[in-house]
């Protein structure tokens, strides 16, 4: 996935083929708040890019209320109870919390998924 960040945000950037553009939207938004743009360059479309979440931004100071930002840094899961007792045995031999442990190897996770 080819992906462009800005001021905290991440965009997700496709090629349409049939327009012949790039274009990209912001990821981690409710579908209320969508956040698309587009360019025929990369340097118009990161500078569209950046138009876009200053304007956002912009707006939301305006009008006197938060942005929403794609994570509070608050997870909660299910996951099967093996899985859960594994993983905190794994992070008992690492010598951390099983919250410190697991945001090592989902951070790890999510930097070679890309």
């Amino acid at each position: 996935m080819n992906t462009m960040i800005y001021k905290g945000f991440t965009a997700r950037v496709d090629f349409d083929e049939r327009d012949n553009l790039f274009v990209g939207r912001v990821l981690g938004l409710p579908e209320t708040e969508r956040i698309s743009f587009h360019g025929e360059t990369v340097a118009e479309l990161t500078q569209n890019f950046h138009n876009a979440i200053d304007f956002y931004l912009k707006e939301c100071a305006e009008s006197g209320r938060a942005p929403t930002r794609p994570a509070s840094g608050r997870l909660m899961l299910r996951i099967p109870p093996e899985v859960h007792s594994a993983a905190l045995v794994a992070a008992q031999a690492a010598g951390t919390s099983l919250n410190q442990w697991a945001a090592k190897v989902l951070a790890e996770a999510a930097h070679h998924s890309g």
